[in-house]
């Protein structure tokens, strides 16, 4: 395969691309040999022969696209006869039909049965499909200068991709209705006798047909009447069948495989968003948009348009929706709503460091959809010309509705094509969904060339003039809300704005600033003015930049304000004083404060209940953004919302990015802890629903970490022999203790156990192979780094090791046969306590059961009571003479003093290991609340006294709570315990040693 050395013309090529260029082509002409090589054993014409045949034109244009896209040299290096194949076919001039794009994935897909050869041939046909896309969009075909990047252009390749991603959603969705026909059957007939379908409608750019080259595409899943399957082996409700429909079509196009992903799919515009079912029937959209439907999600249905499955029943829907979206009358409340949608842009501009993103940054994309999708909510009702997903139909039309002048619209939209077309040429680079730009110097060369600029000064002088004229057009349709504030004349307590700001800048007399505090309702007026004037004064706060000094000058008064409404404005002043001064250098949260009173009310009324939460906040100010919504601010989410959450959080990290992966993690379990704090503090949870909700998160988080480590080191290794790659990991993570007993606080530790099924012979079968039993414990010293690591946000959990087999002398990770033979014949006593309160937390269900089976025979067993109670009280002893508290002390130790909360899991762990044998029901739950219950169903224990344990241990885990919260140790005042405390010794006497008596009463 010889090629002349100028076989790419380098014309138009940078000096700075030829040596970048010349290595892309090194790449390909190796994938071009390999594949002569497969021919000419295979007799057939050599790939490379067409490549010779390409006319000087093709190769000019090769050169182009080899030059710019690390995505295409992939491509053609993987798959090199693809080019001929496209030249052949008019693909690389001319964007096909979507019929055409139709019947050919259909092809592709005749005679495939099983789901994984189906994500394979649509990914396959996906990637052949975006390099034909990317290369018209580089080459502009057709056009006599493509260089000069004509913008009608950018809409031709928004409306390729667009069509490519419904074909794809398409034909899996018919793939999969298909090929699950045989089990469940298919939907049932509507009342009219139409046949259902799922519906799909795409929303934000490719409900608008404008998708970007990497884009995302946004879905909600819908059926129109509920009823059940038919012709199936087993018959399924429509929501079951819709939404198990819905699942694997998501995998079909977002599944990252061998073959990488079609399209990445986000499910969170549907409503009640990640918490919410996954597909709504018509009624329950309907009801939902009118009862519940929310200012943003009328900005989101502006785009909506059926995309695959019922496409007539899908504009029915949206039909029947349009009263939610588009009001009847000029919808001048809508204005607020614009102006804060606005600020947040604005915010998160700010606050996340956006100036270089396209999008997002000033004068970027998102600007112009603000400006189009204004008019649409403000005037769409009347204006039903305005009732279109197309945000190009929707601002053409918008001069001959008077709503903004011709020349405005005639600078709007090739400033937005141009800026969508340096969106397309930064994602061409490698296929990824982003819109900053590149930092990398060649990169920016690969940019510019591909916008037609001679460098990148050059394209960088186009984009400012460009974002210049965009953001000058933006403020003109909202007005800054930030300029434009209407301050109240009074605030808090009745006293002026003006009084405290002057206050704030020390302008006022020491007498007659302590006389206002004091109006306002501070109990300590001078020390009050001393933290104020302390603040004021600090090297932090005059050495700050004049913007960031502008927002804290801003919001301060507002602050003192708000503090004089408050029940405790001292208590709140001193709590949240050091958030402020941890945001100082992060002003864009103290913008997001001034912007939000609302926050900031929620805000004082945390931090004032809750040193724990101020401590939070002032530790990790991002979670500030939680408090923008109050409606899930004080409602934690359970577990399979916290799941989808997490892995909708996960799934948009690169996976070979672990750093920032912890990081997100991080910062997702002390936002949801915050959620949990918040709805304590404000009682809309029961303390038992506190403790489910603080598991919840350990749960889905130590799943997702298994999973991270799994990938890690199997990435390394492989797996062992006998092992599936892609099967869930024959491992498990067994929690002992608060996290077993479903009784987590907020500051509690993991105890836990690594099982796993292996008979610990053999090695792994990747790269770089180790035995078998390295492997699992390199797999658990990766899960310990994992949660024990600190980022930025601090580390996910503390993890105690010490309940495995044979304490810190023993492996860190055991197989489950070692387990079992170590607690059948060398645990002590208290190893079986702790037995109790163990269950799986994470891991293959399959070896879950096992590990159930186990734990079950070895609780249950006959034991000899005599002996058992003696081991038990001479655990109990030891603690006491440790940590409880000493002779005299007139505070009673919530956990350890006797009556305390550990005598009551010592007399359950005792009577589940004693009478299990007698009442198998005892060993089903691995909580106290629940044994005790049992305890009292299986006769052992009358109700009275059942009901009285449980009150007490309640009482004592809700006062370990709130101390926590509070910032205060675990311990009450003696008589106020004194009933639970008496309850719990009687019994402690009755079922364990009389003789226990008088110590007991110390």
């Amino acid at each position: 395969m010889d090629f002349p050395d100028d076989f790419l013309p380098l014309e138009d090529i940078p000096a700075a691309l030829e040596h970048p260029l010349a290595q892309a082509w090194q790449r390909v002409r190796e994938g071009l040999e390999q594949a002569d090589n497969v021919a000419q054993m295979t007799r057939q014409d050599a790939p490379s022969e067409s490549w010779q045949a390409l006319s000087v034109d093709r190769r000019r244009a090769l050169a182009r696209v080899l030059a710019i896209s690390t995505f295409a040299v992939d491509t053609l290096a993987r798959y090199p006869t693809w080019l001929g194949e496209l030249d052949a076919g008019g693909e690389l001039d001319a964007a096909p039909e979507r019929d055409t794009l139709q019947q050919w994935l259909d092809e592709a897909l005749d005679g495939v049965d099983e789901e994984a050869a189906m994500h394979a041939a649509i990914r396959r046909f996906r990637r052949a499909r975006m390099f034909a896309i990317v290369w018209r969009d580089l080459n502009r075909p057709g056009e006599s200068e493509p260089h000069e990047h004509p913008r009608e252009a950018m809409w031709s390749t928004a409306a390729a991709v667009s069509h490519l991603a419904e074909v794809c959603l398409e034909a899996a969705l018919g793939w999969l209705e298909a090929h699950l026909a045989p089990r469940w059957g298919h939907p049932a007939e509507r009342a009219d006798g139409s046949p259902q379908r799922l519906v799909v409608l795409g929303m934000g750019k490719l409900g608008a047909g404008e998708l970007n080259l990497s884009s995302d595409i946004d879905l909600i899943f819908a059926f129109a009447e509920k009823g059940e399957t038919q012709g199936g082996r087993k018959a399924l409700e429509h929501q079951e069948y819709f939404t198990k429909i819905g699942q694997r079509l998501i995998a079909a196009l977002d599944a990252v495989t061998a073959d990488g992903f079609a399209f990445r799919v986000d499910m969170r515009l549907r409503p009640l968003g990640d918490g919410g079912p996954l597909v709504g029937s018509f009624a329950m959209l309907s009801s939902y948009y009118q009862d519940q439907g929310r200012e943003w999600e009328r900005y989101a249905m502006l785009k909506a348009r059926p995309v695959a499955g019922d496409i007539d029943a899908g504009y029915e829907l949206l039909a029947g929706l349009k009263p939610f979206v588009y009001r009847k009358y000029l919808d001048f409340g809508a204005i607020e709503s614009l102006r804060e949608l606005k600020a947040m842009i604005n915010r998160e501009v700010r606050r996340k460091g956006m100036q270089s993103n396209i999008k997002l940054g000033p004068g970027g994309i998102r600007e112009v959809e603000f400006v189009v999708q204004a008019f649409q909510l403000i005037r769409g009702g009347r204006d039903t010309e305005l009732q279109v997903a197309s945000l190009k139909t929707a601002l053409q039309r918008l001069p001959a509705l008077g709503l903004l002048p011709g020349e405005v619209v005639d600078e709007l939209l090739p400033d937005y094509a141009f800026l969508r077309d340096l969106e397309h040429a930064i994602q061409a680079l490698e296929d990824r969904q982003t819109q900053t730009l590149p930092a990398d110097y060649t990169d920016r060369e690969r940019v510019a060339l591909a916008m037609g600029h001679e460098d990148w000064p050059a394209l960088m002088a186009e984009l400012d003039e460009v974002r210049e004229r965009v953001r000058r057009h933006f403020d003109a349709v909202i007005a800054d809300p930030e300029e434009e504030l209407d301050e109240p004349e009074t605030v808090g307590d009745g006293l002026s704005l003006e009084q405290w700001r002057l206050l704030w800048r020390t302008e006022l007399e020491e007498d007659e600033a302590q006389a206002l505090l004091e109006q306002a309702g501070f109990a300590d007026p001078d020390k009050a003015l001393k933290r104020l004037r302390g603040l004021y004064h600090s090297r932090q706060v005059q050495s700050m930049q004049r913007i960031g000094f502008e927002r804290l000058d801003a919001l301060m008064p507002l602050l003192l304000g708000a503090l004089a409404d408050h029940a405790s404005p001292d208590r709140a002043l001193a709590r949240v004083q050091p958030l402020i001064e941890a945001v100082l250098r992060r002003t864009a949260y103290l913008a997001l404060l001034r912007e939000n009173p609302h926050t900031l009310e929620h805000l004082l009324e945390l931090c004032s209940a809750s040193p724990w939460i101020a401590e939070q906040l002032a530790r990790y100010p991002l979670l500030l953004d939680e408090l923008l919504t109050p409606e899930t601010l004080y409602t934690p989410a359970d577990k399979e919302r916290l799941a989808d959450e997490l892995r909708q959080a996960l799934g948009r990290i690169p996976e070979d990015d672990e750093e920032a992966q912890l990081e997100a993690l991080r910062v997702f379990k002390h936002a949801q802890m915050l959620h949990v704090a918040a709805s304590d503090i404000a009682g809309t949870r029961h303390l038992m629903k506190v403790s489910d909700y603080l598991t919840y998160i350990a749960e889905v988080i130590l799943d997702a970490v298994l999973a991270m480590a799994w990938k890690h080191v199997t990435r390394k290794h492989g797996v062992p022999e006998g092992m599936e790659a892609d099967a869930a990991p024959a491992f498990l993570i067994v929690g002992y203790g608060k996290l077993g007993g479903i009784e987590l606080g907020y500051g509690s530790d993991l105890d836990l156990v690594f099982l796993h099924d292996s008979a610990g012979k053999g090695s792994t079968n990747g790269p770089r192979p180790i035995d078998t039993p390295v492997f699992f414990t390199r797999l658990g010293q990766r899960i310990i780094h994992l949660l024990t690591a600190v980022t930025p946000a601090g580390s996910l959990y503390e993890v105690d090791m010490r309940l495995r087999p044979s304490g810190n002398s023993g492996l860190l990770v055991t197989s489950l046969e070692s387990f079992a033979d170590y607690q059948e014949h060398h645990a002590w006593t208290w190893e079986h306590q702790a037995l109790v309160r163990a269950r799986v937390v994470a891991g293959e269900a399959g070896l879950a059961e096992r590990f159930n089976t186990i734990r079950g025979d070895i609780l249950a067993r006959p034991r000899d009571v005599a002996e058992l109670r003696e081991d038990v009280i001479k655990m109990r002893r030891k603690m006491r003479e440790h940590l409880a508290s000493k002779p005299g002390e007139e505070m009673f130790d919530l956990k350890q003093d006797p009556g305390g909360m550990v005598d009551i899991e010592f007399l359950c762990q005792y009577a589940v290991l004693a009478l299990a044998h007698e009442t198998p029901a005892l060993i089903t739950y691995s909580d106290n609340i629940r044994i005790l219950e049992n305890l009292a169903a299986g006769g052992h224990l009358p109700a009275e006294e059942a009901e009285r344990l449980r009150d007490a241990y309640l009482a004592y885990r809700s006062t370990t709570h709130r101390a926590a919260l509070i910032g205060e140790p675990a311990k009450g005042r003696k008589e106020e315990f004194e009933t639970h405390r008496q309850a719990v010794i009687a019994l402690w006497k009755r079922f364990l040693e009389a003789g226990e008596s008088t110590q007991q009463q110390g």
